[in-house]
């Protein structure tokens, strides 16, 4: 298992008040003791060809991987010349991350925004138009499409269209790739739709293919019961705070089993820093100790389940073997 890690606490920074360039996020994030870092299609001020070979630069000096890429595409919005452009900036995206990532590496895709007018029906069709629309290009260029169990982008005015678990089940059963199409499980966002979080990762382990790891805490005064009744539709409720990994309302212990008994030795992200780079540094080091107690100490990136699919589907093996010298911070 290998550790990403994503600047949840600079985001705005970086992509609302571009007080901060995706160079100075990575190296920011050299003191960290992470293989990887997951970036964001908000980070990419531009998309040229020089741009993309800066940024490829950047991270391998840094000595870091970049196993996803983080996309937002509004796959549900009324208006279908919105649709096309969104269908192809994500392809845009795709062929960044098979640039900073090669074969193997994600490129996240959402099903886009609960938008009142878009019945549920509908919706469905055109984010599965769209995604199976997107993976030939996939296929050729060896990406996975990653579809997260979102809340909302931060520029977005609705909620994951997808958010509730039946949506979510119910589109990726209607789409049978799984060679180049998997799922991005984030727990977190399963407790602010309303889900016990291990019990949804149950429901999908067989698709996973990548992971982002965060966890909230509740407010004081507040209860489980008062967070399912926000029903997950007023957003990150106040009274979920972000925090250290393995400190919060997540069932960590059983997800990491979970991972490893479906022979899931794969990417973790960690998603955190909201509250300043001590509590990621720490939300690292919890990764590092679990990765030690529940896969091994194993630095391989390997998706059992992943594999058997491409296999099956005759694509090569996208299996890393342990490195050889880890990554170590430069303190």
């Amino acid at each position: 298992m290998r550790i990403s890690v994503f600047p949840k606490g600079d985001l705005d920074a970086l992509v609302v008040h571009r007080t901060m360039t995706v160079f100075d996020w990575i190296e920011k994030a050299r003191v960290l003791p992470a293989d990887g870092l997951e970036l964001y299609s908000g980070m990419f001020t531009e998309t040229s060809d020089s741009f993309v070979g800066r940024v490829a630069e950047s991270l391998a000096a840094a000595g870091f991987e970049m196993p996803m890429l983080c996309a937002s595409p509004d796959f549900t919005n009324p208006d279908r010349d919105v649709r096309k452009a969104e269908f192809d900036r994500e392809l845009e995206m795709m062929r960044i991350t098979a640039r900073l990532g090669g074969a193997g590496a994600s490129t996240r895709v959402l099903s886009g925004q609960r938008h009142p007018e878009v019945s549920r029906e509908q919706g469905l069709d055109w984010v599965v138009e769209a995604i199976e629309n997107l993976l030939p290009v996939a296929r050729e260029l060896d990406v996975t499409l990653a579809l997260e169990n979102h809340y909302k982008d931060g520029t977005w005015k609705y909620p994951e269209f997808a958010q509730k678990s039946d949506v979510f089940l119910e589109l990726i059963e209607r789409i049978d790739d799984r060679a180049h199409f998997g799922v991005q499980f984030d727990p977190s966002n399963a407790i602010v739709a309303g889900d016990y979080s291990a019990d949804f990762l149950d429901l999908v382990i067989d698709r996973v293919v990548t992971m982002q790891a965060s966890d909230r805490s509740l407010a004081p005064g507040g209860s489980l019961d008062d967070l399912r009744q926000s029903d997950g539709t007023i957003g990150y409720s106040p009274l979920l705070q972000h925090g250290v990994i393995g400190q919060g309302l997540n069932d960590y212990p059983r997800i990491f089993r979970t991972l490893a008994a479906a022979g899931y030795d794969g990417w973790i992200s960690i998603e955190d820093g909201v509250n300043g780079m001590g509590e990621m540094l720490e939300s690292v080091e919890y990764l590092r100790q679990a990765r030690e107690e529940y896969f091994g100490g194993s630095t391989e990136v390997r998706v059992q389940k992943h594999e058997e699919a491409r296999s099956a589907a005759g694509f090569a093996s996208i299996a890393q073997p342990a490195l050889t010298s880890p990554r170590e911070a430069n303190r």
